[in-house]
């Protein structure tokens, strides 16, 4: 394989990683085009020569089939793209195969003129592009031309017909982390969502996951990101004042020894386990409300999402101590990461695998795609699946990437693996 850049307005020097080993065949080629030394040629007539046939010159690419990539290189989401970028040509030097020829297009300026320069320059599949509304603006283009698109959006509603998935879906996140909590003799749940179209999927993922294992939900509490609201979220989820009326009166000790009366409830919150569906830094903003309200950091099993596998610096956060969350695994990655660090010189955004993962599965299906054919969709529908840094992962009939998730857990200064990934799909 081969990669190669899409010259043009949009890619900028930023991606300068990708582009020193064309600075060095530069200047392996002035070295070979200098003109060299001739020793002094015996006197006499000159020898006959016999003219040769002239042979054609056959570049590379014209054995190749092309492959765009669609990212952001410039613009506010430029780290991820570049480091998506830069990881598919990490796996393309792994791989050292010359059959497919990668470029990579900038979607900063418009994802739909990207998918137009990279259909005209002859792509017949699209990598990317990283984000729902790039995907939208894409499909019908690649859909004229018959290409398809494996887009890394998490999005699951834009799956379908020759439009692929790949991002991580909190659904399957939500399912393997309240399985595994079941399976450790949890029984009753409480989720809190954020507004907006995250939250609603990942509120109808709660919901299917409690029911599948077996246990049972006590409440689902929508907020706003409002610090004063996500605290009336934390009182309605843990029935603060519902509570309170069961509980009646307390009593508390004063500093001065003498006896008052206190509000605070007496019951006990109605569940064992709250999925906080957001970020884990704003599931760590939640903790002083909840405790508060009666649910106080050992009281009960804080769950996560498939987004805290981006926030190493949780495990510095006491409150989250024994949360856990599901993602795919890490070990390749951190590997990845490694290499990627000596290559270019800064780490990767954990999306980076995006970039190498749909590197490897093209190149897996390079056999059964002919120079010039289009490419061998049918084979995306292996149900076996395909192996990457992230894991085990397949397509389902709807086009969203099924993933072999790990449990996590959040230690004190350390995020632990406490159940592996299944190593395959059992069908």
């Amino acid at each position: 394989m081969r990669i190669l850049k899409r010259q043009g307005r949009g890619w900028q020097a930023r991606a300068a990683g990708l582009v020193q080993s064309g600075a060095i065949g530069l200047a392996l080629l002035a070295a070979a085009c200098a003109t060299p030394q001739r020793r002094p040629e015996p006197v006499g007539p000159p020898p006959a020569v016999r003219p040769e046939p002239a042979r054609p010159t056959v570049l590379p690419e014209a054995r190749q089939n092309r492959v765009a990539l669609l990212v952001p290189i410039t613009g506010a989401n430029a780290p991820v793209g570049q480091s998506i970028a830069n990881a598919a040509n990490l796996a393309l030097l792994d791989v050292g195969d010359k059959r497919v020829n990668l470029r990579v297009y900038d979607t900063a300026g418009g994802a739909a003129g990207a998918a137009q320069r990279a259909l005209a320059d002859g792509a017949r599949l699209i990598l990317g592009p990283l984000l729902a509304d790039d995907v939208r603006a894409v499909q019908p283009i690649a859909a004229a031309q018959g290409v398809p698109v494996l887009s890394f959006s998490n999005d699951a509603g834009v799956a379908g017909g020759d439009t692929y998935v790949l991002g991580f879906q909190p659904g399957q996140s939500i399912a393997r982390v309240i399985g595994y909590a079941r399976s450790r003799g949890i029984e009753r749940f409480a989720v809190l969502v954020p507004a907006g179209v995250y939250g609603q999927r990942a509120q109808t993922a709660f919901v299917r996951a409690v029911e599948a294992a077996g246990g049972r939900s006590t409440a689902i509490v929508a907020y706003p990101r409002d610090v004063e609201k996500m605290t009336l979220a934390a009182r309605r989820v843990t029935a603060f004042d519902e509570r309170s009326k069961l509980g009646g009166k307390a009593v508390a000790i004063r500093p001065d020894g003498s006896v008052a009366a206190s509000t605070a409830p007496t019951t006990p919150v109605p569940f064992q386990a709250l999925l906080i569906a957001d970020s884990g830094s704003t599931a760590a903003r939640f903790l002083p409300a909840l405790a508060k309200f009666g649910a106080p950091p050992g009281a009960i099993v804080i769950l996560g999402t498939e987004l805290w596998n981006n926030e190493p610096g949780l495990a510095r956060v006491p409150g989250l101590k024994g949360a856990l969350f599901a993602a795919v695994p890490d070990e390749r990655f951190r590997k990845m990461a490694a290499r990627y660090r000596v290559k270019y010189g800064s780490s990767p955004s954990r999306l980076a695998s995006f970039g190498y993962d749909a590197v490897l599965l093209v190149n897996s299906l390079a056999d059964n795609w002919p120079l010039g054919a289009a490419f061998p969709r049918a084979a995306l529908a292996n149900r076996q699946g395909f192996v990457g840094i992230d894991g085990v992962f397949r397509l389902s009939p709807g086009g969203v990437a099924e993933r072999m998730l790990e449990v996590e857990q959040i230690g004190a200064g350390a995020i632990t693996t406490v159940a592996a990934a299944p190593r395959g799909f059992a069908d």
